[in-house]
């Protein structure tokens, strides 16, 4: 698995063994991060969560293409120490929380990106927005994309899909978060 594009182009990431952790293909990546720099137009500045991280390949793309910061969270103890390996070998920018997404409580910071990779056929993506939303952990106007099974749909009170596609499998859905409505 390598960085596709940015400062790291080409480099690459270490992958825990067994089947635990499901990387994101490097075609459905090169196809989520062109999805968002067509609504970005910049990923310059922005601070990213790298939900179930895994390797840490979603999160650390962003910074390649010039994110300030990347929280990365996962679970999976192997995941972890593959995922800090990652980020010294790149001299990344980044925090590590290794917690269950379940667990998180509220956030240290808003993020302009959120990118979710959770356990194919979970069906909890929607509702796992809204609870991190609700936490502060989503800026206001920012985005969130989800990979899923392409059998799957993700919606969340608050965020309005702006994209789904399927490559094989995976299926990529495109969120951005609402404008909160103003009293009269």
């Amino acid at each position: 698995m390598r960085i596709i594009a940015g400062k790291w182009r080409g480099r690459t990431l270490a992958t825990p063994k067994g089947d635990t952790t499901r990387p994101t293909g490097d075609r459905t990546r090169e196809a989520l991060f062109s999805m968002l720099a067509s609504r970005l137009g910049s990923f310059d500045g922005l601070a990213v969560a790298d939900i179930f991280a895994g390797t840490g390949a979603l999160g650390l793309e962003a910074l390649s293409r010039g994110a300030a910061t990347c929280t990365f969270v996962d679970e999976d103890a192997q995941a972890v120490k593959v995922l800090r390996a990652n980020i010294a070998k790149l001299e990344a920018d980044a925090d590590v929380i290794p917690s269950a997404v379940s667990a998180l409580g509220p956030a240290r910071r808003a993020h302009d990106l959120l990118l979710f990779d959770p356990p194919y056929r979970s069906g909890g993506a929607g509702a796992l927005i809204e609870r991190l939303t609700r936490l502060g952990w989503a800026a206001p106007g920012a985005w969130a994309s989800v990979e899923t099974h392409r059998e799957e749909t993700v919606t969340a009170a608050g965020w309005v899909v702006e994209a789904e596609k399927s490559y094989g499998l995976p299926k990529l859905t495109v969120l951005r978060r609402a404008p909160e409505a103003q009293p009269d």
